[in-house]
């Protein structure tokens, strides 16, 4: 990993820069620090190193200031803090409101409005409330809809490990920014791999939820195929932030088992003897990269010296070939509701010229649509979704692949063409082959980072476990990390 160009950090920006986000919390907690003093040293850490790499693009420093003058003063009053009060983060720039601050979702006509939201949505109401201060929006595609984060809004977002690749999408900003050091955490959502994606081209750790584990609300659908959370640098700020944030709003359509006990509790328990399935090849024949094979076979190995159970197995439906056909129908249905609601929020209606072609070509398809056919996509993935968790039902554990097929990409490999509006999206569909079942299944999955490739890339391995059951893939990935697994970025990785 090479830092980026121009970074010279001084201070408590330095010496805060690789510290997770629990850690931070403890040295204002302990009044080591001020969350006015945590918030600056970030800033700074922004305005240093993120020139090369685009991650952050709406910034609000002032409003965050404000909110750690608030945190320092209720410390010196003695009163409780939230577990991470104090802790700076960003948000992404896609469907997370935040009362008083714009949100573009990508889109060029919206960065031209910059709408400021009215009010907060329930997860970033929650962020609020477990003590985080947001010093702004991390990029993201346009209505989420790639696998790498190239917005002609805001331009690309860069890689840290490596600048002429991606670092995924639709979190690609969120991701760069924790990779960097600027921050120990970030907002992060998932429709079709956009947490575990950027975490695996990132080298970070990726938690998408269950269906229903985190309330959308107010005026998102919980029954649909994204979950929103955050992507981070350790479990033990993966499961005491889930705690905070996890649980249904008024109104919310699916909800997830509550916990038997905290999810913090799980980090360092005991997972006993785990069955656990490895598919480290293309389900349907196509191809994947060796290293990312390897990197699944290596996590196998270690799996096993840890004691557990591991075989070649998965699941047989993941070898459906119209998975795709009926996945996309669902995607591109989303696209258009999605460029419908960027209107409402422009004040006009959008035209080829506001929207990209991929999702303007998305939404354009949707609409001729016929509602039977509609109707014929949901029953066959509901169809597909209980096959899927009929294999874990049956009995198994875990199933571990690859998170990508492929190492970060080079950046614009995903651009569309000029007669081809979709060429991005066929060419999404080589790059992420292991992680959009889980979102139509609605299963947890985490993407963990155990592997680098020998000219300098993350590759994550994907660790699914049956609906409801975080607890497992906390238990599992916590014990991987304790055994010396994952390899982040941090001081000593750097040159």
């Amino acid at each position: 990993m090479t830092e980026p160009s121009n970074a010279s950090l001084t201070g408590l920006a330095a010496e805060t820069r690789w510290l997770d986000a629990t850690a931070q919390a403890e040295l204002v907690s302990g009044g080591q620090t001020t969350a006015i003093e945590l918030v600056d040293a970030a800033v700074e850490r922004i305005e240093a190193l993120d020139g090369p790499l685009n991650a952050v693009v709406i910034k609000w420093y002032d409003d965050a200031r404000k909110d750690a003058a608030e945190v320092d003063a209720r410390r010196a009053a003695g009163e409780e803090l939230p577990a991470f009060a104090g802790v700076p983060t960003l948000l992404k720039d896609l469907w997370a409101e935040a009362k008083g601050h714009p949100q573009t979702n990508g889109n060029v006509a919206l960065k031209d409005a910059m709408p400021v939201s009215d009010y907060d949505s329930n997860l970033v109401a929650r962020l609020r409330d477990a003590g985080l201060i947001s010093l702004g929006r991390t990029n993201s595609p346009e209505l989420g809809s790639l696998p790498v984060t190239e917005p002609l809004s805001f331009g690309p977002s860069r890689n840290p490990w490596s600048t002429d690749h991606t670092p995924g999408g639709s979190s690609g900003g969120a991701a760069a920014s924790v990779a960097a050091g600027m921050v120990p955490i970030a907002n992060a959502s998932d429709g079709g791999g956009s947490i575990r994606i950027p975490a695996s081209c990132c080298g970070l750790i990726g938690l998408k939820t269950s269906q229903g584990r985190i309330s959308l609300g107010p005026d998102r659908d919980e029954s649909g195929l994204s979950v929103a959370f955050a992507v981070t640098r350790s479990m033990r700020d993966t499961a005491g932030l889930l705690d905070l944030v996890a649980g249904p709003g008024v109104g919310d359509n699916v909800i997830a088992p509550a916990p038997t006990r905290p999810f913090a509790e799980e980090v360092g328990a005991d997972p006993g003897r785990l069955r656990i399935g490895v598919l480290a090849h293309h389900p349907l024949g196509s191809r994947v990269d060796p290293e990312c094979a390897a990197a699944a076979n290596q996590a196998a190995e270690t799996l096993e010296g840890l004691g557990h159970h591991v075989e070649a197995a998965h699941p047989a439906v993941l070898e459906d070939a119209e998975f795709s056909g009926r996945f996309m129908a669902i995607w591109a249905t989303n696209m258009s509701l999605g460029v419908q609601r960027l209107g409402a929020l422009a004040g006009r209606p959008l035209t080829a010229d506001d929207v990209e072609p991929v999702n303007w070509a998305m939404s354009e398809f949707a609409k001729h649509l016929t509602a039977t056919e509609f109707g014929s996509a949901l029953g066959a993935i509901n169809e597909y979704r209980r096959k899927l968790q009929g294999w874990w039902a049956d009995g198994w554990d875990l199933l571990l692949t690859p998170t990508l097929s492929e190492p970060p990409v080079r950046i614009g490999e995903h651009d569309a063409e000029p007669d081809d509006p979709m060429a991005g999206m066929k060419r999404a569909a080589e790059f992420v082959a292991f992680t959009p079942p889980f979102n139509t299944s609605g299963q947890p999955a985490i993407s963990l980072p155990t592997y680098v490739t020998a000219d300098g890339r993350p590759v994550g391995v994907q660790l699914a476990a049956a609906y409801g059951r975080e607890d497992v893939l906390i238990r599992i990935a916590a014990q991987m990390e304790a055994a010396g697994s994952f390899i982040l970025p941090g001081a000593e990785t750097i040159t």
